[in-house]
């Protein structure tokens, strides 16, 4: 059966369409089109958008599943398709960037993935098919896109098991088969595999992909190749260099290869530049607009990354230009208009070609001019006791100090070996190699995965990221064995070491050696097709000096097969375990060293590329003793028949001369807190237990082992965090910092249960939870897979005697409610690594105020920051929300939290520096937008007054009630005294901010003591010789609302009206993931349609009498001091007025809540039903309206309360306010509003616009 292909339109074949494509890429810049979610996101969808018809009864929300929408919103993708195409693309991608079963799965949506993906071609082929006869000057083709999927296969999900992994290589293969089925059959015409973060991922994409070309079901297409850089560092987010990266997935031969994503062109450039000279694929590059604000959006003008991307074209970087998030039709279009006339990217040779090239982390070149590769061989179960032993016992800690220190002493590729009949080959290969990609310092060299056992071989390929080599193949199963396991190690993308057997077993003499390995060259590069310098062979290095005749000719047979492949056998390399030669000598150390050295510097000028050989346990040839050398090379050479007694009597005459142990690490000289430091950054486990508990013994600078967590432990993570947020450690080296943390930490639970179980002996508890501090529920949020910073959070929590409740990752919101629930949680913790989750985050905010939950909500993670959480999250939920720093900081705010005396302060301290946040961002937004003054008004908030529970409470009394000479006394216990320290510039620092802990302040305290002393006495000498007097009237009047306006009426008929209270309404437009109200005073106010009677009230209160006079008195006795206190209490006594009589009119004269029963803090943190707005603050901003007050309560004549011209009261110490009594009334600041609403508000009002802008000029969003 002939292979299924689709034909583009304007071809008559497939193969047709892809020679256009090579051939145009070598003639001009082609362009790939712009990011879909953007597009997408414009669209403003909702979740019935998203269900449609279809899935209307699906189990799960599917808003943000933006695959789905080929199969519910078509012609939007069509439409978005079709206007990327006609601002220049040449190729489209298709929406189907989480289109596989494992992404899927988060929506439940598992079952019609293959649908998805079929579909989303098709409808990206019938826009490159309608556009082409629009424009049919070039074909049009459709990219299948292949995304990385949520999961990282070379990274665990867990710090405290680092070998884990929530999903494996084959998962992963089984996935993309089905996705890349969808993409093919619905008629891509490339497939594109992009924003790789882990090239694991990738590399099982790729797999999937060839073994269906190679199945013959599917006609080849061109397969591109993207990654993404995550910062400056120049890593992927699993660590590899973009070198690293390229060489890890070339084997493809991908048709274009470069980056995506993550980064704007400026900051790609240099990336780019590294891949354009590391490949001779075409490169291809679509950044973002630009790096993302703090919001997670992108700013970058189309014209500006237009200029930005030129350079590349300019440069001569690329062949294939786009745009990635943030990127609209119009970028593409100025990117296109900008860069179409540049000449493309002409190739450069393939370093493959002439070298071998391999990569971990790094890449590694090596050719016939480089030194002798040395491959670590002490990670071999078969060839080290000790590190079989760690092995078989499970101590994988002390296995991979081996491997660290194989790299440490010039391993420059590790050798790994799992070949022991105790073992389970395969668990034990997986759970090494998932450990050492944790492991930087190791993971950075390639890998040579050993094993005579195919399936271990497998294993060990799945769980590799870098271009690893496969140790070995061989022909001694047949031909038809060798070329499929060849085929396979090809499609892994892995180099080969061939060892010189056959039918006829292992090859001894140089031409049954050479014999063998030509036939297998031949084989590999003529059927399978590999590349010869990705073939290495190993002419079998045989022990020599047995005691047998037969075998002292060994050494000689190598190096002289190894000088005939090296000069028959173009770009194939000789390899062999060096350490076999002198297996008769072990345990005769010395001896060996000396072997190996003389034995390796006449192998490696016969050509010898590399060697499995520990590569510090050798000693320079120059250096052996003279007669030892001798004796070494006479055996070597077969020159001596008594070469092996000679060397058997040197060995015992010299077996006392071990080797000398080297120096010990310098670092360890330091003191203990440097050391753990030291450790902490370097992730060295070795030391940290016994320098902890030398810590822990230090009691004068550590009494508790707490200190020593909260001490040189957080130094060390702090730095660790620096170098991180630097860009000068990568994720797999934090990884590997945790685990040290983790276990210093583990070293000391022990002492501090002790020390808490003392502290709480003879307490009684209720529960188990009353013995700790509190608890946390603490989560990855949904859509993220990353806990690193998270696990840490819960350690130093764990540590500080909280109850941590982990909920892991992938977090779905609900789950979070229902956990914080069941658990009583104290505080709510939200991680996340990625820009998404910050969407997730505002979610869970708005879900949890929606539940009614008070409980306090940190913010962390490396994507978070302190603006987006005061702007974005902290709105969405009325309990406090703060955003963490760090770990260390996590102790703090928790503590401060839930220690009632600091509670209410810490909490004010956020609140008051995150709405100086938001206004600074709201101030820094250049394009603010604004809605209409008619879409304001459609989105007031809605109450539904029929409903009883919002019916507006009516008054036991209407009118008016004057207080003419108030009992100063009384308003004493209402008096906040906050206000009075700032007129005096006293303000303490946190945690002794406020009233009355401002006294305890180290810096303010004293005055401040001082002043209260002195306030105290000067108000008691005010009340008792009655030098100043209070006065005030409250009103409750019939109204309701019209429009924005509220109509006050002379009486309860409500015909006639009294006068108007006029509103002005927000208009700023909200973020968009916000569901606020645009709100006006109105609002709170029942609609006079509604025919439900509704009432207003108003407080005018002085306590200014006679204050004028008196600081008159004193300022003509210079005595300014005695003139500014009068003023300040006459201030604190007025608020105080209006706080009593705001309770009294909600207890008695509307008395809607008889019984309520507030202590004087909670009255001050406004714990009651209702609002008391002033006229000219930020609710009403118009200082005019307070002339309709005046005028409905008679004021002046009824009090003696004056206003100027300027509308200021006088006496100054007076207040004034607006009473609504509605439950859902709720104080908001107007903001900015446009002329619109100006020309409007003036003509309601019957007045000019020109004295309208005058009063409210402070909020007018324009310049006049």
């Amino acid at each position: 059966m002939a292979p299924l292909s689709f034909v583009p339109a304007g071809f008559d074949s497939r193969r047709a369409a892809t020679e256009y494509i090579e051939a145009e890429l070598t003639k001009r810049i082609m362009f790939l089109d712009g990011a879909m979610g953007t597009q997408i996101q414009d669209l403003r969808l909702n979740e019935a958008d998203f269900r449609g018809e279809r899935f209307k009864d699906h189990p799960k929300d599917l808003k943000g599943n933006n695959d789905l929408l080929v199969l519910t919103q078509p012609k939007s993708i069509y439409t978005i398709h079709r206007n990327y195409l006609l601002a220049g693309a040449d190729f489209i991608e298709t929406n189907t960037f989480s289109g596989t079963t494992i992404a899927q799965a988060d929506y439940a949506a598992e079952d019609i993935v293959y649908e998805l993906n079929k579909v989303a071609a098709e409808i990206a082929r019938d826009a490159c098919r309608d556009v082409l006869k629009e424009t049919p000057d070039r074909p049009r083709f459709v990219c299948g896109a292949i995304g990385p999927t949520n999961r990282t296969c070379s990274i665990s999900p867990s710090v405290e098991n680092p070998s884990f992994r929530n999903v494996t290589f084959d998962e992963l293969v089984t996935a993309y088969t089905e996705q890349v089925r969808g993409l093919l059959d619905g008629g891509s015409d490339v497939l594109l595999v992009e924003t790789i973060f882990d090239t694991l991922n990738a590399k099982a994409a790729l797999f999937a992909i060839d073994t269906l070309f190679d199945d013959g079901v599917y006609e080849r297409v061109p397969v591109f190749v993207s990654g993404t850089i995550v910062d400056q560092s120049g890593r992927t987010l699993s660590g590899q260099t973009g070198e690293a990266f390229i060489t890890s997935v070339a084997h493809v031969e991908p048709l274009a290869i470069g980056l995506n994503c993550a980064l704007g062109a400026q900051q790609m450039r240099p990336f780019v530049q590294s891949i354009a000279n590391f490949t001779s694929s075409k490169v291809i590059c679509y950044p973002n607009a630009g790096l993302p604000n703090t919001f997670g959006e992108y700013d970058e003008s189309p014209e500006t990354m237009a200029e930005n991307v030129s350079v590349f074209a300019r440069e001569g970087l690329v062949n294939i230009m786009g745009g990635c998030c943030g990127t609209t039709p119009a970028h593409i279009k100025a990117i296109y208009e900008t860069c179409k006339d540049f000449k493309p990217r002409v190739p450069s040779p393939d370093v493959r070609k002439s070298k071998l090239v391999l990569s971990g982390l790094e890449p590694l070149i090596y050719d016939e001019s480089s030194n002798f590769l040395n491959i670590g061989e002490r990670c071999n179960v078969a060839g080290s006791r000790k590190f079989a032993r760690h092995v078989i016992n499970d101590e994988y800690e002390e296995a991979l100090a081996i491997a660290r220190a194989q790299v440490e002493n010039g391993g420059q590729v590790i050798d790994i070996n799992m070949d022991e009949g105790m073992l389970d080959g395969v668990a034990a290969m997986t759970k090494f190699l998932n450990l050492i990609s944790t492991e930087p310092d190791v993971a950075k060299v390639p890998i040579m995965v050993d094993s005579s056992n195919f399936a271990v071989v497998e294993a060990g390929l799945k769980c590799v990221q870098g271009k690893c080599i496969v140790n070995s193949i061989s022909l001694k199963e047949g031909e038809a064995d060798f070329l499929k396991k060849a085929t396979l190690i090809k499609r892994y993308g892995a180099a080969v070491v061939v060892m010189a057997f056959d039918e006829e077993g292992q090859a001894v003499e140089r031409e049954h050696k050479f014999r063998v390995c030509e036939r297998s060259y031949r084989l590999l590069v003529d059927k399978v097709g590999f590349n010869p310098n990705d073939i290495i062979f190993d002419p079998n290095i045989l022990t020599i000096c047995t005691g047998m005749e037969e075998h002292n000719n060994y050494g000689v047979e190598f190096i002289e097969a190894t000088h005939d492949i090296k000069t028959k056998l173009p770009g194939a390399k000789v390899s062999g375990g060096v350490s076999n030669l002198s297996f008769s000598f072990r345990g005769k150390e010395n001896v060996r060293q000396a072997m190996h050295s003389v034995f390796l510097f006449h192998a490696i000028k016969a050509g010898m590329d590399m060697g499995i050989v520990n590569p510090g346990f050798l000693t320079i040839y120059d250096e052996i003793p003279k007669d030892l050398l001798e004796i070494c090379e006479n055996a070597l050479w077969n020159r001596d028949p008594d070469s092996t007694e000679k060397l058997l009597e040197y060995a015992q005459t010299h077996g006392k001369d071990a080797v000398q142990k080297g120096e010990e690490e310098l670092w360890r000289a330091a003191p203990v807190n440097e050391r753990l430091k030291h450790a902490l950054v370097k992730g060295i486990t070795k030391y940290v237990i016994e320098d902890t508990e030398e810590a822990r013994l230090d009691k004068e600078r550590y009494p508790r082992p707490l200190n020593v967590i909260e001490g040189p432990l957080m130094d060390g993570m702090s730095v660790v965090g620096d170098l991180f947020g630097a860009g000068k450690m990568f994720l797999p080296q934090v990884i590997k910092s945790a685990r040290v943390m983790k276990k210093a930490v583990a070293h000391l639970i022990p002492f501090m249960e002790e020390e808490r179980l003392a502290r709480l002996q003879g307490v009684e508890v209720a529960d188990d939870s009353d013995i700790y501090n509190g608890t946390m529920v603490i989560a990855t949020v949904k859509g993220d897979v990353h806990d690193i910073g998270k696990n840490i959070v819960g350690v130093v929590l764990g540590c500080n005697n909280y109850r941590v409740v982990d909920l892991g990752v992938m977090t779905p919101c609900e789950k979070i409610i229902e956990a914080a629930i069941k658990e009583k949680a104290d505080v709510i913790g939200l991680s996340g690594l990625i820009t998404p989750s910050l969407d997730e985050m505002i979610h869970v905010a708005k879900e949890l105020e929606r539940a009614g939950m008070n409980i306090p909500l940190l913010i962390g993670g490396a994507t978070t920051s302190k603006t987006h959480t005061a702007v974005k999250i902290a709105p969405r939920y009325k309990s406090p929300v703060i955003h963490v720093l760090d770990a260390s900081r996590t102790v703090v705010v928790v503590s401060n939290l839930l220690d009632q005396d600091l509670r209410k302060d810490f909490i004010a301290e956020v609140d008051e520096e995150y709405e100086e946040v938001r206004e600074d961002h709201y101030d820094s937004l250049k394009d603010r937008k604004y809605l209409s003054l008619e879409e304001s008004r459609k989105k007031g908030l809605q109450i539904e007054w029929t409903r009883p529970e919002n019916l507006p409470p009516t008054p036991n009394a209407v009118g008016h009630k004057v207080y003419d000479d108030v009992d100063l006394n009384q308003l004493l216990p209402y008096i906040d005294w906050n206000p009075f320290f700032q007129v005096w510039q006293l303000r303490g620092k946190y945690p002794n901010r406020g009233y009355p802990k401002l006294f305890n302040d180290a810096t303010v305290g004293q005055e401040a003591r001082r002043l209260f002393d002195e306030a105290q006495v000067m108000l008691r000498d005010l009340i008792d010789n009655r030098r100043i007097r209070a006065a005030a009237i409250i009103s409750i009047l019939p109204a309701n609302a019209r429009g924005d306006d509220i109509v006050v009426y002379t009486d309860e008929s409500r015909t006639e009206e009294a006068g108007v209270y006029y509103g002005l309404r927000q208009q700023a437009e909200k973020d968009k993931e916000s569901t606020d109200a645009y709100m006006c005073l109105s609002d709170f106010i029942a609609p006079a349609a509604t025919g439900i009677p509704d009432y207003i009230g108003s407080i005018a209160a002085s306590a200014g009498f006679g204050v004028d006079e008196l600081a008159a008195k004193y300022e003509a006795e210079n005595d300014d001091y005695s003139a500014i206190m009068v003023k300040a209490l006459a201030d604190r006594l007025a608020e105080a007025l209006t706080e009593k009589l705001h309770q009294d009119m909600r207890r008695e004269m509307w008395g809607f809540a008889p019984d309520e029963s507030l202590d004087t803090q909670d009255l001050l943190s406004i714990k009651y039903q209702g609002i008391r707005p002033a006229p000219g603050y930020p609710s009403q901003p118009d200082h005019a309206e307070k002339q309709t007050m005046w005028k409905l309560g008679n004021i002046t004549e009824a009090t003696g309360i004056e206003l100027t011209d300027s509308l200021m009261m006088h006496p100054g110490a007076s207040v004034c306010a607006l009473v609504f009594a509605h439950p859902k009334s709720s104080y908001f600041a107007v903001g900015k509003i446009t002329k619109e609403q100006i020309e409007d508000y003036a003509a309601r009002k019957g007045t000019t616009v020109d004295a309208v802008e005058t009063w409210l000029r402070p909020i007018l969003s324009y310049d006049i």
